[in-house]
């Protein structure tokens, strides 16, 4: 587990060196406009979630994690770095498909090693660790892209060099992570909706309309630049937002361990609700546009380790690969759509009626959760 934190470090270094610079990429240097941003967010997380539920299902199938996870991670890290050779946001699109596709087939079976190799009242905390490696990396990747920035390089050349890192990422796997017990021993289980538990099903609809609701971080990005915050600066400024995820993750997971999932998520869809209609209508000063930034990034942290651990809860061993692939595949259905609509609200109507747009639409789908989990304690 230590080291699947480690990789998730490194990986996220190399993809937030791309991640924090891409909607400016996009929309300075290839003249895209937010609804574009929008959709090739929303179409790369789509791409990776429908193969979160294929590697799920696999890996509950009998397929080696580890293959599984190696190749996802070497394929994430092999195509993203030539996002810095495109010459229109069509190739973009494409690569940042690819780069997610990596992403779908490595996510299910990590989380299910994750979820296999801990105690119920320590698997908070075990998914807070591995969110807060991974928010790690995310600081020292824009570090590193505001280093060469500085430096006099291009944008284009921090999208090259972010390949180095990746090489780290594929031999640390290689090396570093054991074949052993991660096969399942459910090789009957069914891909089928209907052949999971009603109330698991209410729960991962739930989580869709929340990842519906979440406003893309990468239009704080534009909001941030919009409100003074100079173009060299955003590295910086992310890095610091996965700071507070960071700081944020590890003892959220474990509070949801001691208080209860429901306390931890409740907390943090107030706080995110309160974030958004912050952005939408307080007047951004310079100082506090990035405190609004990293406050933002705070509260989706909060729920990050409650809400996974609340899957693996309540999914049965057997079906817990199926149950993560379905829960990442709603996320992504829900995340394309919701992410075309902030972008599509933000550039027709403004980005405080978007911000308030997801801040309603946060309510009700946090209400949907609590009705669900609700249902399975009764």
């Amino acid at each position: 587990m230590v080291v699947l934190g480690l990789v998730s470090l490194l990986n996220d270094a190399a993809s937030e060196m791309v991640t924090p610079l891409l909607p400016l990429f996009l929309t300075v240097t290839l003249g895209a406009g937010p609804a574009v941003v929008g959709l090739i967010e929303g179409a790369a997380e789509s791409a990776a979630s429908i193969l979160k539920l294929v590697s799920g299902w696999l890996t509950d199938r009998g397929w080696n994690s580890k293959r599984l996870v190696t190749g996802g991670y070497a394929l994430s890290n092999g195509v993203r770095p030539l996002i810095g050779l495109a010459l229109g946001w069509s190739w973009v699109l494409a690569l940042r498909c690819l780069d997610r596709v990596g992403k779908g087939l490595r996510t299910a079976p990590r989380d299910v090693m994750i979820a296999a190799a801990t105690a119920p009242d320590v698997r908070g905390r075990a998914f807070g660790f591995h969110r807060s490696m991974d928010h790690l990396g995310a600081v020292i990747g824009p570090l590193l892209a505001f280093a060469l920035l500085s430096a006099g390089l291009s944008i284009r050349d921090v999208f090259l060099w972010s390949g180095v890192i990746g090489v780290g990422v594929v031999g640390l796997l290689l090396f570093g992570v054991p074949s052993r017990g991660t096969r399942s021993v459910a090789p009957s289980t069914s891909l089928h909706w209907r052949t999971l538990d009603r109330r698991l099903r209410r729960l991962l609809l739930a989580s869709g309309a929340l990842a519906f609701a979440t406003a893309p971080e990468v239009f704080l990005v534009l909001w941030a630049t919009d409100n003074g915050i100079e173009v060299a600066m955003i590295p910086l400024l992310w890095a610091a937002a996965s700071v507070a995820k960071a700081v944020v993750a590890l003892p959220a997971g474990a509070l949801s361990d001691r208080f209860g999932r429901m306390v931890m998520l409740i907390g943090g869809w107030t706080a995110r609700v309160a974030t958004l209609l912050a952005l939408a209508w307080v007047p951004p000063t310079f100082a506090l546009v990035p405190v609004l930034f990293l406050a933002y990034a705070a509260t989706l942290a909060i729920t990050e380790a409650a809400e996974r651990s609340l899957v693996g809860d309540i999914a049965t061993p057997a079906q817990r690969g199926t149950a993560f692939g379905w829960y990442h595949l709603m996320s992504g259905i829900f995340i394309l759509s919701g992410a075309v609509f902030f972008g599509s609200l933000w550039q027709w109507a403004g980005s405080s009626n978007a911000f308030t747009a997801a801040a309603g639409v946060t309510l009700l789908a946090a209400g949907f959760m609590l009705a669900s989990v609700r249902s399975r304690e009764s």
